[in-house]
């Protein structure tokens, strides 16, 4: 991405704004195709050396993502302005035990009660984000449906 703008006022971020925006997130969707439906799950997460870390248990995210092809997303407002960046990626388990103790390290932790004892990191192979400024409200109701 470049970080220009198109006739339509959405700005594309460049893959250092998009990466920025993925550290300062708090909270990013994991989407998945599970048995043949898209699925997804909201987790918390953490950068980590150019990929996204987060930690769950081994239900249905974990298998839902576990050596498949997911995408993550995170978004938000600043002012009148919103924002969304999507990663691409492969999703893998920390295995290795030099992993295991660099992500035990990693300030992600689990928000539910339980095990949450897998790490999985997504391996990006694309990563995209735009800004736009918010029409008001009054302008989303003219428009017909």
């Amino acid at each position: 991405m470049d970080g220009t703008e198109n006739p339509d006022g959405i700005q594309n971020l460049t893959a250092s704004e998009c990466w920025q925006l993925l550290r300062e997130a708090t909270i990013g969707r994991v989407a998945v195709v599970r048995d043949g439906e898209s699925d997804i799950f909201p987790v918390n997460h953490v950068v980590d050396h150019g990929t996204v870390v987060y930690r769950t248990g081994t239900g249905t995210l974990f298998k839902a993502t576990l050596h498949k092809d997911v995408a993550f997303e995170v978004d938000g407002f600043e002012d009148d302005t919103a924002w969304s960046v999507v990663l691409h990626g492969r999703a893998s388990e920390s295995r290795q035990i030099t992993q295991l103790i660099e992500s035990f390290n990693l300030p992600v932790a689990p928000w539910q009660p339980g095990a949450k004892p897998r790490f999985v990191r997504i391996e990006p192979s694309e990563i995209s984000g735009r800004r736009f400024q918010v029409v008001g409200r009054g302008a989303l109701a003219e428009v017909p449906s």
